[in-house]
């Protein structure tokens, strides 16, 4: 026995039509619409690009500011008032 499949046999007519002109399909989108959208894209990606290295160069400064390691933190409210002398 042999596993290969059985040959297929088609069984058609070809029916030939007379040629005729297409219709030329029309643009997707205008170019306005392209130039936009493309415009939009660069401005995205230039504007995450900007906040990336902003982020980048607030980081690389908060790091040389570090002259200890941080053993702990606590923050403490403080109201300051500023007295004169008695009895004037």
């Amino acid at each position: 026995m042999s596993d290969d499949p059985p040959e297929e046999v088609l069984d058609g007519v070809a029916v030939l039509d007379e040629p005729r002109v297409l219709e030329p399909q029309r643009a997707a989108m205008s170019p306005v619409l392209v130039q936009a959208a493309a415009a939009m894209g660069v401005s995205m990606v230039a504007g995450a690009t900007a906040v990336a290295l902003v982020h980048r160069r607030r980081t690389r400064r908060s790091r040389r500011k570090v002259l200890a390691p941080v053993l702990a933190s606590r923050s403490f409210l403080i109201d300051v008032h500023v007295l004169g002398e008695r009895g004037k």
